[in-house]
This record gives structure tokens, C-alpha cells and sequence, in this order.
């Protein structure tokens, strides 16, 4: 018999305190009031949005399933994400009008998630980009309203006022002092972790306390969670060991171009955490900027990505392109799958997640954005999941981010060039 049968139960905002350093907790049973359903607790999981952006489009032919509905079979590109197909819906036929110009590179990040062109912001509402809006209305009960990350420097994707960008941090170290670190600055924070091997010590304590009141299934979810942040711990610090030879690079992210892959990896791992700890409940991950000169010779790829990306139609090239195309859903259907084996409440975090894989350009040889190549991912929200949701030519791209605003509890008439949801999804 559990020792929580009563109606005492430990805050969701519990953590495990050190010095100068507060480590929250995933959401646990002890967190669940006991005279009352899970679906009418104080402690149900508020729905995570997340939006992962990669450049250049796609190779439509080689993104778009053939089959429409729940019986689709996996394009190439999407083909890593089979694995968590209940959680899979792919919209088609989408197009954003406001990321139309003729400098395509220069507005194309920022428009992805305003749908509305720089010539054309307000001071109002018009401009703001989705997870921003999102972070007012849904982010405010959270110590982060929102988290910005990227795999590359510069740019930027989420706007928090019309004319307000907000910076995205490619160092994972960074992320890890924002996200757990105590101390007023950047610089404090270094400080006081820098004392340890690992934050972990500081709250070691903590822990031992803790775990006195936890039930045997609890602790084990304790346990499992701190071996993963021990793990980050780990793998940020073989990145830094191997990036000493690039501290004199302008901008230069974390880890030698050769580990990019596992950058990436990390930065996906801090948005879990995030997520799984209530630190933030929404995140973005820019991948890669445009216009990027990345080489890919992990898929044996020798041409830089940008170059690349002008394929005139070339099958050569198309095979290529598929290829390194494919590898940024390969690293993000890790993400996934690790989400779905996160516990979250009644669920997974997949289960209460809505994730945006996508990019605002469709055919990167000509620079249009239309139709655009975008999948959602998880069940947050009462999502279906599971199907190829094929909508008429030039259909808001603004409605899918409309429809994933509604599904987080927002209430809104319209989104840009969006008079409403998507009922299908």
C-alpha cells in the first residue's frame, strides 16, 4: 500500500536544493493528490509545444507519403520517424504567404512561426511568433517561459514582440547553468558549479531526504532521471574536451564540427528535461541556419549543404540532398522516441506533447514556400496522431500553428492568415 492514500502530497514544484542550485523533479505519483482522478488533478501535465525548424525545404517528392489518411506508407525523409507512427501526422499542402520575398534567406527563419512578413508587423499581436504568444498565455507558471535553442549561431525564429527577436543558445553548458544553476548571472553560475565535478553533488543530500518519503516506484523514477542529467553531465563535457581547438572561432557552437550530430543530440536532450521537469513547457530547436555551409560527411556527404541545396533538378544531387535531409529527421525521431519513454502522469511526454518538424521553404532551388514540408508529432491535446492529412493547395500554413495553440488551451479567433483550426488533426 502506497503512503500517499491521503491528501497530503508533495508539491509539483518540489526540487532538490545545494548550493546555489535548484534541480527539479519529473512529475511523480507523490505529486498526485490521492482522493481524486489523475484526468482532475492539479498535478495533470500541461501540454509541451515544441518547434524543431531545419533549413532549405525538403525534396518534396522524397518528403510528401503517397497515401493519404491512416494507411500511408513512410516517405524516404520521414521514413526514420516509423517507429512512433501513432504519434505522426503529416500536413501537406501548406504555404506561408508572409515568408514569401525576394530575399528568401533573409526572413524565411523569422516568418516560420509569425506568418507574417517584417513590412507588415504591428504593435499589436501581428508578428509575434506562436511559441511566443504561447509563452503569455501557457508559459507563465513555469521558471522559463519558454527555451531557445539551435545547433548553429545566428538568427533568429521566435520573436517575443513584433520587433523583439529572442537569442537562441547553442552551447549546451549554458542551457545547462540556465536551466539549473542558481546564481544571478551567467558568470555566478559558472562559479558556483565549477566547485563540483558535477551538479549532482550539491544535491546529494537533498536526494537521500527525499527518497525517505518517495514509495520503491517513485525512487526508481528519481533515480532514472538523475542517472540521465549525470549523463548530459558526461556527454557536455567529452563536447568541450573536444572543441579546445575552436576557441578562437567567431561564434563557433560547442564540440568540433565532427560531433555536430551529438550537439544536436544534446540540445533535444535539454528540451526533454525541460519539459520533464516543468521547467519550461515550451521550446524550440533551430537545427540548422540558412544558408548553411555544413558538410555532412557523416552520410558521406562532401558538398557543403547550402550549394547543395540548388540542385536544378539534378538526381545526383537529389540523392544527396535526401540524404543529409534524412539525417536531420533521424536526429529529431530520436527525440521523439525518447519522449515517448519518459513517464509523464497518465502518459508519456510524447503523449503530452505537440511538436512542429518543419521548414518555411518547399523547393530550395526556386525558394518558394509552397507547399511547405511539415510533420506533427505527439498526442498532446487530443491529437489523433497517426495519419497524412493532405489539405488543398495554398492552405494557411498558419492554421497548423493555430491549431497547435488551440490544442494547448489558447483561445483564438484567428492567427495571422488562419480563420481557424484544423478539425481533422
Amino acid at each position: 500500500m502506497s503512503m500517499f492514500n491521503s491528501n497530503k502530497h508533495l508539491s509539483r514544484r518540489t526540487v532538490l536544493r545545494g548550493t546555489g542550485i535548484a534541480l527539479g523533479l519529473p512529475l511523480l505519483d507523490a505529486m498526485i493528490p490521492a482522493s481524486g482522478a489523475l484526468a482532475q488533478s492539479a498535478a495533470l501535465p500541461q501540454t509541451r509545444l515544441g518547434f524543431i525548424y531545419f533549413p532549405h525545404g525538403a525534396v518534396m517528392h522524397a518528403w510528401v507519403p503517397e497515401q493519404q489518411g491512416a494507411n500511408f506508407t513512410f516517405s524516404p525523409i520521414l521514413e526514420p520517424l516509423a517507429k512512433v507512427r501513432d504519434y505522426v501526422t503529416v500536413v501537406s499542402g501548406l504555404r506561408n504567404k508572409g515568408g514569401e520575398s525576394t530575399n528568401p534567406h533573409g526572413i524565411i527563419e523569422e516568418t516560420w512561426l509569425s506568418c507574417v512578413n517584417p513590412n507588415d508587423r504591428d504593435r499589436d499581436l501581428k508578428g509575434i511568433t506562436a511559441d511566443q504568444l504561447a509563452a503569455r498565455y501557457i508559459g507563465q507558471n513555469t521558471p522559463l517561459p519558454s527555451l531557445e535553442l539551435c545547433g548553429e549561431p545566428g538568427g533568429a525564429v521566435s520573436y517575443r514582440t513584433p520587433q523583439q527577436p529572442l537569442p537562441m543558445e547553442g552551447n549546451p553548458r549554458r542551457v545547462f547553468y540556465t536551466m539549473f544553476g542558481q546564481g544571478d548571472t551567467y558568470d555566478e553560475r559558472i562559479a558556483i558549479l565549477q566547485q563540483s565535478t558535477s551538479l549532482l553533488d550539491y544535491v546529494k543530500d537533498a536526494t537521500v531526504s527525499l527518497n525517505r518519503k518517495l514509495d520503491p516506484a517513485d525512487r526508481v523514477r528519481v533515480a532514472d532521471y538523475l542517472d540521465s542529467v549525470r549523463e548530459i553531465e558526461r556527454r557536455i563535457q567529452k563536447l568541450e574536451e573536444g572543441a579546445r581547438d575552436l576557441d578562437g572561432l567567431p561564434e563557433a557552437p560547442i564540440g568540433p564540427p565532427d560531433d555536430f550530430g551529438e550537439l544536436l543530440d544534446i540540445q533535444f536532450e535539454m528540451m526533454a528535461l525541460a519539459w520533464q521537469t516543468g521547467q519550461t513547457n515550451i521550446a524550440s530547436l533551430r537545427m540548422v541556419k540558412e544558408a548553411s555551409m555544413r558538410v555532412y560527411s557523416v552520410v558521406g556527404v562532401e558538398e557543403a549543404f547550402h550549394p547543395l541545396s540548388h540542385h536544378q533538378n539534378d538526381p545526383s544531387k537529389f540523392e544527396r540532398l535526401i540524404r543529409v535531409q534524412r539525417y536531420h529527421t533521424e536526429r529529431f525521431a530520436k527525440f521523439a522516441e525518447r519522449l515517448a519513454q519518459i513517464p509523464d502522469g497518465d502518459g508519456s511526454l510524447l503523449d503530452h506533447s505537440i511538436i512542429l518538424f518543419g521548414s518555411n521553404m518547399s523547393n530550395s532551388d526556386v525558394h518558394n514556400n509552397d507547399p511547405l514540408p511539415q510533420v506533427l508529432v505527439g498526442k498532446g491535446g487530443g491529437i489523433k496522431g497517426g495519419q497524412h492529412l493532405a489539405y488543398p493547395q495554398d492552405t494557411p500554413h498558419a492554421r497548423i500553428l493555430h491549431t497547435m495553440l488551440e490544442k494547448a488551451g489558447m483561445e483564438l479567433d484567428s492567427f495571422a492568415d488562419s480563420t481557424g483550426a484544423f478539425a481533422e488533426v
